[in-house]
Formats: structure tokens, C-alpha cells, sequence
């Protein structure tokens, strides 16, 4: 298995970026990914060498994931070229990487809906609504990459145990699972740019509620 030490510190996968970060750079304590290595391996369904692409992508987006939820300032993601970065959902709305700091990932790129509305939820409430639901952890694996840089599109999968309430609704105890597209443009050194997701999220959050929509007062 290729030595990936060398390579560029975003591309050595998460647990590398947060043993170089300043300790003052979370938001409240450097994260804890041991589910992911206990669990995940065992649930995903596609496995890749460290050095094809797919295994490369996923990384990326991990430490994306691990950077946007944790470090409090854009300026010390090492994900992306964070003065020009920016994302959306479905065609819609631009979010830049202080919009996702300010807002949170899971209010931007779920957005609203009758299962979930993002001006009711803070950054720290976003988080623990679906830290709520998946106590167990809520894994994500690239399954295909269909385009190589600069421009990279992918298929991806996100899953977890509905184990826990979401906004009044009883756990199921079933595995819940979602699929997308991403396609992220990519600069020559592989941080992100540009990212544009395509996905369903009333057909994921319909099931966290038996397809009854959460009523907001």
C-alpha cells in the first residue's frame, strides 16, 4: 500500500489534519472518529486501494466534512482554497465557506423542507439533531468516481442506524440510507473549489419521520 505521508496534508485523510492542528482551532475539541474506524468498515459497500481515485475523493471529502463541522475558522480548512470555495444544493442557492461556518453544513445543504427547517436550527442545534437520530454514527462512501480532475464527478452513499429520536419522532432502529451525486471542481493540488450536490433530501428525512412532516410552532 502506497505511503501516503507524502502527499499533500488534506489527502492523508482526517485523522492527519486534525494531528496538525492548532489546538486552539476547534470549536470545542478535536473530534473523535472512532466509530468510523470500528463500525464503517464493515458496513460500507465498495472498497478501494489508497491510491485510486475513489479512495482519494473520499478522503477529501472527509476531511471536508471533519473541517466544516469542527475548525471554527475558514481560514485553517486545508480542504479547499477557502477564498474562492462555494457549494450548493440541486441548482440552488451559492453557499461560500464562511456561509457553512456561520450556518452549518447539515442548514446548508439540506436547506428546508417539511421535515427540516434551517432558520429553526443554530450551528450547534443542526448538529445535535442528527447526532440525536444516529448516536451510532452516520458513515459516507464514495461508490464511483465517474470524472477525473478538474473536474470530478461522483457517486456517493450516506448511511446510518436510526437509533435515536429526531425532533419527537421514536427511533426505527432500521438502517437508513441515501444516495447522491456530487460533482467538485478541483484545484491543481486537488482542494476544493467548487462542489455541487445533487440528492433527495425529503426522501432521507421522510423516513426519519414516518413521512409525517415535523410541525414547527
Amino acid at each position: 500500500m502506497p505511503d501516503t505521508t507524502e502527499a499533500p496534508l488534506w489527502l492523508q485523510g482526517r485523522e492527519a489534519v486534525i494531528a496538525a492542528a492548532e489546538p486552539g482551532a476547534w470549536r470545542e475539541s478535536a473530534p473523535d472518529y472512532h466509530l468510523s474506524h470500528e463500525v464503517m468498515p464493515g458496513e460500507r459497500t465498495h472498497r478501494f486501494e489508497s491510491d485510486q481515485l475513489e479512495a482519494i475523493v473520499e478522503r477529501i471529502v472527509q476531511v471536508f466534512e471533519m473541517e466544516v463541522s469542527h475548525k471554527k475558522d475558514p481560514e485553517t480548512w486545508v480542504s479547499m482554497v477557502t477564498e474562492h470555495f462555494r457549494t450548493r444544493v440541486n441548482g440552488g442557492e451559492w453557499a461560500s465557506a464562511r456561509d457553512i461556518a456561520e450556518q452549518g453544513s447539515y442548514n446548508i445543504l439540506i436547506g428546508d423542507s417539511a421535515f427540516y427547517r434551517r432558520e429553526d436550527e443554530t450551528f450547534e442545534s443542526q448538529h445535535h439533531v442528527f447526532h440525536t437520530a444516529f448516536p451510532q454514527g452516520f458513515f459516507w462512501e464514495v461508490l464511483e468516481v465517474i470524472s477525473p480532475p478538474p473536474v470530478v464527478a461522483f457517486k456517493w452513499r450516506h448511511w446510518g442506524t436510526f437509533s435515536g429520536e429526531y425532533k419527537g419522532h421514536s427511533p426505527t432502529g432500521e438502517r437508513i440510507e441515501m444516495y447522491g451525486m456530487s460533482v467538485a471542481k478541483v484545484s491543481d493540488d486537488l482542494r476544493l473549489l467548487e462542489v455541487e450536490h445533487y440528492y433527495d433530501p425529503n426522501a432521507f428525512l421522510s423516513t426519519l419521520t414516518n413521512g409525517c412532516p415535523v410541525t414547527h410552532t
